[in-house]
């Protein structure tokens, strides 16, 4: 019998157990635990510690800080897909007198509403939730660092402002509509606001000597909803496939891709390190590679859940820490050893079952002015538009069922694509968004604004007057 330790080959296993025995001896972490996820299945789980003998397994409880944002947002978002708000709402219309009512949804999710980093002190991670009861001794008296919508400035009161959104519409505690609605229909059952057994404790690793000090551990109260959660290598696994999927009991695919889209405008600094945030998910590049997922600390803790959705691979790793391991840097470098090792096989390729012979005719070489194009049709019924030569715009386009097509991505999402024909039926040219492609460049008959030259294309001595 296969058992997910073994769909990986040998080689692939060392490898990862290797980079995970150099983050714990290197960044002298009393303990870390990893997973991998691939194919929406867990193929490997591996742990490190320093205690003699023992060693964390995939059901070993770790404080998983920010992520806990990832969750609150899939709440939000099942609040939208229920037409009970939309992202574009400012926050005053569900939940007024906040001081900072003017943001919409959409902002408290992707932390460009202005608001400060952190709640006014006493630093809320090391201190009882009891000192801040209401919203407004997490907001403070003067909540806003930035004009709404202009930047993104990453900000965990954002967050507890969307958990109290989340009890107002559903009536009922953040972590009880959070087990109700996520936890309990994707399994996550070891995964929760308090530490169950068997749980890791949290430590601080002196920076200049080989001794420890152990953390505190509080509730964080009104700030549960933006880094409170406890979980496992073993849930976050699901969870992560969850990411990717989608699960039409919790959250459709379609909705978790808008997530996964960039939503906050980056500075100058995250475009350098290719950083850029979603809705309730960061975005990183490495090397050519696109991860989506989240990271997490709180004091004796550090977390990061890491998504390459195109090769299908996820990886999570979980440390008991202040600081020492980056586990964003070993993620990423999880789903890179195995997606280089083991790439991904693709799906037989299948052809169309039904075609429609309107749309057959579009398919071909096109030109936006001078520059060439091609255009496909899919099995999938969607169409798409790529340069032939060099780097360009290009998208795929969804049928609109009356001979229109909308663009999905790029330049054109959102955009219109229509064949315009003359009055025997044939195709005179593409309308994209107000672009005209023609079948040849500036092609004669064919109604390009600003009309084309009658006497067409001639070379440089045919021309009276130089160019």
């Amino acid at each position: 019998m296969t058992t997910p330790q073994d769909e990986l080959l040998p080689g692939t296993r060392r490898a990862l157990l290797h980079r995970i025995a150099v983050a714990q001896s290197e960044g002298r972490a009393p303990s870390l635990v990893a997973a991998v996820v691939r194919d929406g299945r867990t193929v490997w789980h591996g742990a490190r510690t320093s205690v003699a003998g023992h060693a964390p397994d995939e059901n070993t409880q770790y404080r998983i800080g920010s992520i806990t944002k990832t969750f609150t947002a899939v709440l939000v978002l099942r609040l939208r897909d229920e037409g009970l708000l939309d992202l574009g709402d400012p926050l005053d219309k569900h939940l007024p007198g906040t001081g900072a009512g003017q943001a919409t949804i959409a902002e408290l999710l992707a932390h460009t509403a202005g608001l400060a980093a952190e709640s006014p002190a006493p630093w809320w991670e090391r201190t009882p939730g009891s000192l801040r009861p209401e919203l407004a001794d997490v907001l403070g008296e003067e909540p806003l660092r930035h004009p709404v919508g202009r930047r993104f400035h990453y900000s965990n009161p954002g967050y507890t402002l969307l958990g109290a959104l989340v009890e107002k519409l559903r009536g009922a505690p953040w972590e009880d509509v959070l087990r109700r609605e996520v936890l309990e229909p994707l399994g996550l059952h070891r995964t929760g606001g308090r530490p169950q057994a068997p749980h890791a404790g949290g430590w601080a690793v002196h920076p200049w000597a080989d001794v420890l000090l152990p953390e505190p551990v509080e509730d964080l109260g009104r700030m549960a909803p933006a880094g409170q959660l406890w979980s496992t290598t073993g849930d976050l696994a699901r969870f992560a496939a969850f990411l990717v999927r989608g699960d039409d009991r919790v959250l459709g695919a379609a909705s978790l891709r808008e997530m996964r889209t960039p939503a906050a405008p980056p500075q100058e600094a995250d475009v350098v390190a290719g950083y850029a945030y979603g809705l309730g998910l960061e975005l990183r590049r490495s090397g050519e590679r696109l991860l989506v997922g989240h990271s997490g600390s709180l004091p004796g803790f550090l977390a990061s859940l890491t998504i390459a959705a195109a090769d299908d691979v996820a990886a999570v790793v979980l440390v008991n820490c202040t600081s020492g391991v980056s586990p964003v840097a070993v993620g990423a470098d999880l789903v890179r050893i195995v997606a280089e090792a083991e790439p991904r096989i693709p799906e037989p390729w299948r052809p169309a079952r039904d075609v429609d012979p309107a749309v057959l005719e579009l398919v071909g070489q096109w030109y936006w002015g001078t520059n060439a194009f091609g255009l496909r049709l899919g099995a999938d019924g969607l169409v798409s538009l790529e340069p032939l030569t060099g780097s360009g715009r290009r998208s795929r386009f969804r049928p609109n069922g009356d001979g229109t097509w909308t663009g999905l991505e790029g330049y054109y999402a959102g955009e219109s694509l229509r064949p315009v024909r003359r009055a025997d039926g044939s195709v005179d040219h593409l309308d994209l968004g107000s672009f005209v492609f023609t079948r040849q460049p500036y092609e004669e008959g064919a109604s390009v604004p600003g009309g084309v030259d009658p006497e067409g294309w001639r070379g440089i001595g045919q021309r009276p007057e130089s160019p």
